[in-house]
């Protein structure tokens, strides 16, 4: 397969978002789209070459965007709320999509941690043609041993190499995101962050992946996911990964998707 990659701006919300297509010519042939969404800290970029190679091995399109005040889309410039998670997934999310005309195509949402959480909601919003989620350590409460992971992020973007590190891919944007999105899961509001209610609204087959060794959730993260969810729903729990598991185990994450996505 000749991959044919596509990128550009739309606009949502008076703020340009950035977008990639991988295989954008696989659109047209009716064919399902694989949508990536990233952790809370990532971008388009910071997936690296995974999309891409599932978009080989599934002869599947994959689209993929910055959410707002990330990587290449505009700046944040208002305070984030509590709700800024359902935010994504019920208005920007589904805007998005019908911008670019993807509201009549099949559907897989792949997401990961706060990407995973957005996955999760959208069916709240826009469950038809939906066929599918994947998500790599989602958060669907906040859970107590997060904080002091927090803590440790936000001590290495202060006095070591994480700001220069996230500098390669969010350039200006690098400290209004990080400040914006640490304080929000650090305050105290954020504490009793809960999106449980809306699991009950996802009828389509969901992959739950999650490290064993996770800074930020445990096991209780995918019960709830298996508990919750009205269609089928599939636990991957993998020993020696931490947070993110398509680097940290990404053959086994691979495979699992794969095989997951070829059956539905």
């Amino acid at each position: 397969m000749i991959t044919k990659n596509k990128s550009g701006y739309i606009t949502v919300n008076s703020s340009l978002i950035y977008y990639e297509t991988i295989n954008y010519q696989l659109i047209n042939e009716n064919k399902p789209i694989l949508i990536f969404l990233h952790e809370g800290l990532g971008s388009c970029s910071q997936w690296k070459g995974f999309p891409s190679e599932l978009s080989e091995e599934l002869n599947l399109p994959v689209f993929m965007y910055d959410r707002y005040g990330y990587g290449k889309s505009d700046k944040i410039t208002k305070p984030r709320t509590i709700t800024y998670i359902e935010e994504e997934a019920l208005d920007w999310l589904p805007k998005i999509i019908n911008k670019l005309g993807l509201d009549f195509h099949k559907k897989i949402l792949i997401g990961h941690s706060d990407g995973g959480s957005i996955a999760l909601i959208y069916p709240a919003a826009e469950p038809k043609n939906l066929i599918g989620i994947i998500t790599e350590a989602a958060h669907v409460f906040n859970e107590a041993k997060a904080y002091d992971s927090l803590m440790n992020i936000v001590n290495n973007y202060n006095t070591g190499s994480l700001k220069q590190k996230l500098k390669k891919y969010h350039g200006d944007n690098t400290d209004s995101m990080f400040l914006s999105w640490s304080n929000m899961w650090l305050g105290d509001n954020f504490r009793q962050w809960n999106i449980e209610h809306y699991l009950s609204k996802i009828k389509c087959p969901v992959l739950a992946i999650q490290g064993k060794e996770d800074e930020f959730g445990t096991y209780k993260q995918l019960e709830s996911i298996k508990n919750n969810t009205k269609g089928k729903t599939e636990l991957l729990f993998i020993d020696n990964c931490k947070h993110v598991p398509h680097q940290q185990a990404q053959e086994i994450v691979k495979k699992e998707m794969i095989n997951f996505i070829s059956g539905l």
